[in-house]
C-alpha cells in the first residue's frame, strides 16, 4: 500500500477481517525479510475490557499475529504500558492479552518495567524505554477515541506506551501537544492498524462505547489522526500535536491528498455524533498540567454528579494537576493538591472516590 492510503473493512469477527485487511494492504511486503523483530503495540491504557471502548481488541492483535505467522513471520513481540496509576500487568491479564501471549508463543514487554534512554526528537530531548529498540518494524494497534485533554487519541498519542511513567508526567508540563508530535520523531511507526470498533468519544478509558465495527490500516500516523478528527467531527486546528508532527515531517494531514479504500460494505457515514459530556462539566475545574488517569478520573465522576443535578450546586471550582503543587486553596484532586484545605487523596484517585466524597462535600455545603 501507499502512504496516502487508508483501507477500512466491517464487520464482527475481528480476527478474521483484520487478517483479510492485512492481505488486501500487502503489509507483508512491507516488512524486509522473516528475521526481522516485528513489534506490535496495542493501547492498553487501563485494565478496561474492549467492549468498553478504551483498549485494543485482542482479536484485533491475534489476526495479526496469525497474518504474520502465516506468512512465516515468527520473530514478533507485543510491547506496551499502561497510564499512570494502573499497572500494564492488570490489563495485560485482563484484557486478554495474557491469553494470546500462551497461545501464539508470543512474548509481551512491560515497558512500565522497562528501562529506558534519552533520544533526541527533533530539538526535544525525550526517554523512550530500552524495548524499542529492539524492534525493526512497528506495528501500532491504536483505539479511535475521545481524550479528555487532547479532544482526540489515535496513532500519534499511542505512543506514549512506549516512555516511562517519570516521562509521561512531564508530558503533562510540557503541555502534552509539543512532546507527543516530537515523539513521533523518536518512535517511527512503520505501519498502523486501527481499531475503530467501539472506541469511547468521550473518555480515554472508556465506559461509553460507540459500536462501528471497523477495523482500518494504513501507514501515515498523521494521516489516520486527521481521519479520526474528521469522524469525530473535529477540526484538525484542534489537535495541535497533529500540525505539529506534520511540521517535523511525521507524516501528512491534507485528507484530500488520502485515498480511502472500501474493503467492503459498511458504515460510508464517517460522522460520529458526540456527547461532548467533557464540555458540559469542564467549567468547574481548575486544571494545570495534570496528569491524565487524574483527570479521567475526575471527569466521568463530575458527569455521574451532573446527571444527579448536584454539580450546579458546587459553587468553587476544583483544583487539579501538577501546576497546583505547593499551592493552597480549597478544593483539590490528587496528590498535587494535598496543602489544599479539602483535598481528594489519591495519585491519582480513583473516580468512585472522588464521585463519592464530592457528593458528600456538596450534599453537606448544600445545607
Amino acid at each position: 500500500m501507499d502512504k496516502n492510503q487508508l483501507f477500512k473493512i466491517y464487520g464482527t469477527d475481528y480476527k478474521d477481517m483484520t487478517k483479510e485487511l492485512l492481505d488486501k494492504a500487502d503489509l507483508i511486503s512491507l516488512i524486509p525479510s522473516k528475521d526481522t523483530m516485528v513489534g506490535i503495540k496495542p493501547n492498553l491504557v487501563a485494565p478496561t475490557p474492549a467492549e468498553f471502548g478504551a483498549t485494543t481488541h485482542p482479536q484485533v492483535v491475534a489476526g495479526i499475529i496469525e497474518y504474520l505467522k502465516d506468512n512465516g513471520h515468527n520473530n514478533i513481540m507485543m510491547l506496551e504500558g499502561s497510564w499512570v496509576g494502573d499497572k500494564t500487568s492488570d490489563a495485560y491479564e485482563f484484557c486478554g492479552f495474557k491469553e494470546l501471549s500462551e497461545k501464539y508463543q508470543v512474548p509481551f514487554y512491560d515497558t512500565q518495567k522497562d528501562g529506558y534512554h534519552e533520544v533526541d526528537c527533533k530539538g526535544m530531548a525525550l526517554n523512550i524505554c530500552d524495548v524499542v529498540d529492539r524492534v525493526d518494524f512497528l506495528i501500532n494497534v491504536p483505539v479511535i477515541k475521545g481524550h479528555c485533554q487532547t479532544k482526540v487519541t489515535c496513532a500519534l498519542k499511542n505512543m506514549k506506551g512506549l516512555i516511562p511513567n517519570t516521562e509521561k508526567r512531564k508530558f503533562h508540563t510540557l503541555g502534552l501537544h509539543a512532546p507527543i508530535a516530537h515523539l513521533s520523531c523518536g518512535i517511527h511507526q512503520d505501519f498502523i492498524v486501527v481499531d475503530h470498533i467501539c472506541g469511547d468519544l468521550d473518555f480515554e478509558d472508556g465506559g461509553n462505547p460507540v459500536i462501528r465495527n471497523c477495523v482500518m490500516a494504513a501507514m501515515d500516523p498523521v494521516l489516520v489522526d486527521s481521519f479520526a478528527c474528521s469522524i469525530m467531527g473535529y477540526d484538525v486546528s484542534e489537535v495541535p500535536y497533529i500540525a505539529l508532527a506534520e511540521q517535523l515531517g511525521s507524516g501528512i494531514s491534507d485528507l484530500s491528498c488520502a485515498e480511502i479504500i472500501h474493503l467492503n460494505e459498511g458504515n460510508l457515514d464517517n460522522t460520529i455524533h458526540r456527547q461532548d459530556k467533557i464540555l458540559k462539566v469542564s467549567y468547574t475545574v481548575d486544571e494545570v498540567d495534570s496528569c491524565s488517569a487524574c483527570y479521567g478520573n475526575l471527569v466521568p465522576a463530575l458527569c455521574r454528579l451532573e446527571e444527579e443535578g448536584l454539580l450546579a450546586k458546587l459553587h468553587e471550582q476544583i483544583a487539579i494537576g501538577q501546576g497546583h503543587q505547593g499551592q493552597t486553596g480549597h478544593l483539590g484532586i490528587g496528590k498535587c493538591t494535598k496543602n489544599y484545605d479539602v483535598c481528594i487523596m489519591g495519585c491519582p484517585p480513583d473516580e468512585d472516590k472522588i464521585y463519592e466524597q464530592l457528593r458528600s462535600y456538596i450534599i453537606e455545603h448544600e445545607l
